[in-house]
């Protein structure tokens, strides 16, 4: 008896001990059925949609206006385009800037000790005249 109760408990103890192999069989299922599945949806993937597409005729982007640079110093002298303009001046020539087709583009430059008042007047002189593009140009830090 000492023989049975042995072997009742080494049967006993292999089913305490937790498996230390993998069963694979499922994961092989599973890799076999995805196999099928790409095998059967690959050829689909490659056919092309025939689509009759529109024509369509595009045409070329207008150009850039002119940029006009407009430049006051600290003492209230006004420079257009670099060339010393008189206030009078200026007037007339923003005028006739805001007649031209496709309309320049002001830009403003203004040194920082120049008078806030100066700087209005231009910029009132050129809503008047009928710019109605106008930037500030800065330095960069």
């Amino acid at each position: 008896m000492i023989g049975n109760s042995q072997q009742s408990s080494m049967l006993g103890d292999a089913h305490t001990q937790p498996m230390s192999e993998i069963n694979t069989t499922p994961l092989v299922d599973v890799m076999l059925v995805l196999l099928v599945i790409f095998i059967i949806t690959a050829p689909l993937l490659t056919h092309a949609v025939k689509i009759d597409l529109p024509q369509a005729t595009s045409q070329p982007l207008p150009e850039k206006p002119e940029v006009i640079s407009l430049a006051i110093d600290a003492t209230g002298k006004t420079y257009w385009n670099d060339a010393p303009i008189e206030q009078a001046t200026l007037k007339s020539r923003l005028e006739s800037a805001a007649k031209q087709t496709p309309q320049p583009e002001l830009q403003i430059r203004a040194d920082k000790d120049t008078r806030y008042q100066l700087l209005s007047e231009v910029m009132a002189d050129a809503q008047n005249a009928g710019i109605t593009k106008l930037g500030f140009l800065s330095e960069p830090k």
